[in-house]
């Protein structure tokens, strides 16, 4: 958040930037919201240790087939230890860091604690973190009271929130949406 912040600052250092964000507990966040984001981001998320191999493999088989980058791995855990504990810069270490810290999460943390910290410092948008903020943001109303239609259209941000932000219809976003509430009947919480 600090380093997003730091960006908006030095593009528009007068304009007086701040961040929309409230934490709220894991019990006022809607069950839709959380089972949106397992079904789209780590299905597997109850059942590994941190990471979800066949996933990782996958990616890269898609990646190697594209020739770039189109795909991640990455499961809920690993992305918050990148949010919470690197910054975004690109270092061949960086991704041994997150290793690390992911297995430490995963050792001291239950995935109910994991998934509350995820949900609450998660970007949703320019300027808009969380998921309180991003509820009251795009569809004025509390976490606790996302519907599954607009916890599936939140879900279907997270790979590029700020791109979505002003684009909120897309096609692609709208698919994706449906995509995710055709998965979320499957996706365990804790």
């Amino acid at each position: 958040m600090q380093n997003r912040l730091d960006e908006l600052q030095k593009k528009s250092p007068a304009s007086g930037i701040n961040l929309y964000y409230k934490w709220v507990s894991y019990d006022l966040i809607s069950p839709n919201l959380k089972r949106a984001v397992i079904a789209a981001e780590d299905a597997k998320f109850m059942k590994h240790r941190g990471f979800d191999f066949d996933a990782i493999q996958k990616a890269y088989k898609r990646n190697l087939y594209k020739g770039k980058l189109v795909a991640g791995g990455s499961t809920i855990s690993q992305q918050l230890a990148k949010n919470l504990f690197l910054s975004s810069k690109k270092t061949p270490w960086r991704k041994m860091e997150e290793v690390i810290i992911t297995l430490m999460l995963e050792n001291v943390m239950p995935k109910r604690r994991i998934l509350e910290i995820y949900l609450n410092v998660i970007e949703w948008g320019n300027h808009v973190f969380g998921a309180e903020a991003a509820a009251r943001y795009y569809f004025n109303v509390s976490a606790s009271s996302l519907s599954i239609k607009q916890s599936a259209h939140l879900t279907a941000m997270i790979p590029n929130p700020r791109f979505y932000d002003r684009k909120r219809n897309t096609p692609w976003l709208l698919k994706k949406t449906e995509i995710i509430i055709d998965r979320m009947p499957s996706a365990q919480i804790p």
